[in-house]
């Protein structure tokens, strides 16, 4: 049984699998591949990139037009900016991936000799100078994991293919394509040797153009999803389809990863006559959001750099201000983090609750309330004492605990989902929108009754001093009015976070109900 992929490359016989060169403009790479260019292939984490790159190598040597070779560079990373230990590293690898894919031993017999003589700075362009030349047929490279490098080694790579260029194709590789989570351009890298910062655009200003994998479609999504329904029985309904894209918004781990869980674990797994329903995809995503799998930790593990930071604390935040630059966006959205198209927002609702969840974790276990108190007889969570005893809890501990955990502008605001996620942890949910710009945080909270669903908005706004309150929540209210009716939700609360130094908590604090334009009734909680 084929099953779907979270981790390597796919292979069709054991995943079930969207063609890796469908996913690519392959004419494209053709027309640069024969026109002797050097390119680039980004996509952050996880998306694809190694099956692409594999599946090309077997596409050209299959037709034997060209000799093509794939590397993978990563190892060398841990020689940092020892040049000589990496480039050995490098040419080990692609005389070792040479031998596997064509049955060519030359390089393997020409680096070791060239390492010694020629030093780390020049060995690999005058090793793949002499295999080129010993080979009929043009060779094309593709090197994986480039910006797995650092520094000096980092360096000594990207100018000893540049230095080679000019001898292409009979004494250099015809093409080569470089592959990671950024451009090359976007690479700014410290050069020990020479003291100063290198960008990649300079030591390798020799590519053509720069191609970027995306996501999956929603017509690949599905198309996925179908083949597990084609070859095991079991399908996926149409509220589970949507689920799985909505959620994911095509990131190909996550759709792969969400789906594993909900069909090859648990239930499903152990029935392959029922189907895969939104609830079932809904509890497979709490799981992998708890269990913090290696690719989610390594998205939350970016948070720690300041410059994804800065991109990321006034998106928490609701801000319409910002600290960050151009270049701190191009490189959040490389990773994935952001999505492509604007506004700044998450990339898809998992990393939207995921980021949060990751930096108020202990925040939650320190809370000292417990779930149990806001729930009544009949199950039903009693969002008025809940967002009361906030009110309270925050009036008290909010100057200790922002500055506790590190949390700046966006304190208030991870402070209130951090005591959400804390009581409705025993049952519910809490899905979370952001966009950098609209001045506001959405939260919904999801909380199962019986056969019946709740739905209670809470919005967030904070005053700043140059603001009136007055205005603040009148444009509040309105927007969570909007906001509650696209959710079909019962209740919608407006909290306004009063930043206002000057004022008193006494002037901060109250509760009040108001009516929108739209006759939609909203409370209002000051703090």
């Amino acid at each position: 049984m084929r099953r779907f992929n979270r981790s390597g490359p796919v292979v069709a016989q054991d995943h079930y699998c969207i063609p890796p060169l469908e996913r690519v403009d392959l004419a494209d790479i053709r027309e640069l591949i024969a026109a002797k260019q050097y390119f680039v292939l980004h996509a952050p984490r996880q998306t694809g990139k190694t099956s692409v790159l594999l599946a090309l190598q077997d596409l050209l040597n299959a037709e034997g037009r060209y000799r093509c070779v794939y590397v993978n560079v990563e190892g060398a990373a841990t020689a940092r900016e020892d040049v000589d230990a990496a480039i050995r590293t490098v040419l080990s690898e692609l005389a070792e991936t040479a031998y596997d894919t064509l049955g060519d031993e030359r390089l393997g017999n020409i680096w070791p000799a060239v390492l010694a003589n020629a030093g780390g700075h020049s060995a690999l362009r005058v090793a793949l100078t002499r295999w080129t030349r010993a080979s009929a047929e043009p060779l094309v490279l593709l090197v994986d994991e480039i910006d797995a490098l650092v520094g000096d080694s980092l360096l000594a790579v990207l100018r000893q293919l540049r230095a080679g260029y000019y001898l292409r194709p009979g004494g250099f590789p015809q093409s080569v394509v470089l592959c990671g989570i950024r451009d090359v351009r976007d690479y700014r890298f410290h050069s020990s040797s020479a003291n100063t910062v290198v960008s990649g655009g300079s030591a390798f200003n020799i590519k053509a153009e720069s191609l970027r994998l995306g996501d999956f479609s929603q017509d690949e999504v599905r198309a996925l999803l179908g083949q597990h329904a084609d070859e095991t029985g079991q399908a996926f309904t149409d509220g589970a389809l949507e689920t799985v894209w909505t959620q994911t918004q095509g990131q190909p781990w996550l759709v792969n990863a969400l789906a594993y869980e909900a069909c090859f674990r648990g239930a499903l797994a152990a029935n392959r006559s029922r189907h895969a329903t939104e609830a079932d995809l809904l509890e497979a995503r709490e799981t992998l959001i708890l269990r913090r799998d290696t690719h989610l930790d390594q998205l939350t593990d970016k948070l720690r750099e300041d410059r994804v930071w800065r991109v990321i604390e006034p998106l928490l935040a609701g801000s319409e201000e910002s600290r960050y630059t151009a270049q701190d966006v191009e490189y959040v959205r490389d990773l994935g983090l952001i999505a492509r198209d604007p506004p700044i927002r998450m990339a898809n609702p998992i990393y939207a609750e995921v980021v949060p969840r990751e930096l108020t974790w202990l925040a939650q276990d320190d809370l000292p309330h417990d779930p149990a108190w806001y729930v009544d007889a009949s199950g039903a969570l009693c969002m008025n004492k809940l967002i009361e005893a906030f009110q309270d809890f925050y009036r008290t501990n909010s100057e200790h605990w922002t500055e506790r955990y590190g949390f700046r502008e966006a304190g208030p605001q991870l402070l209130l989902q951090a005591f959400l996620q804390r009581i409705v942890n025993s049952g519910g949910r809490v899905e979370r929108e952001f966009a950098l710009g609209g001045g506001r945080t959405d939260l919904l909270v999801v909380w199962p009754q019986g056969e019946r669903v709740r739905k209670y908005v809470v919005e967030c706004k904070v005053r700043h001093d140059r603001w009136s309150l007055e205005r603040t929540v009148a444009d509040g209210v309105e927007q969570t009015a909007a906001y509650t009716d696209r959710c079909d939700a019962e209740a919608g609360h407006l909290i306004v976070f009063d930043r206002d130094e000057e004022r008193s908590w006494e002037d901060k604090v109250f509760q009040e109900s108001r009516t929108a334009e739209s006759g939609t009734e909203i409370v209002v909680w000051g703090m």
